[in-house]
């Protein structure tokens, strides 16, 4: 997969994510744990996405 696609790719699940911890922090019943599971997963599609992006130049 070229680099590109596959930051897009990166790029859209990382959207999906922030959009699921939007929602997920309306709702009373999500947990803690399961709130940091959401911002872990994030953060570290952000991280990915750096390191590809630093190592392209």
């Amino acid at each position: 997969m070229p680099l590109d696609a596959h930051l897009a790719t990166l790029q859209q699940r990382h959207s999906a994510l922030e959009q699921e911890l939007a929602a997920a922090k309306t709702k009373p019943a999500i947990s803690d744990n399961e709130l940091q599971d959401l911002k872990r997963r994030k953060l570290l599609l952000k991280d990915e996405m750096e390191r590809l992006r630093a190592s392209a130049h």
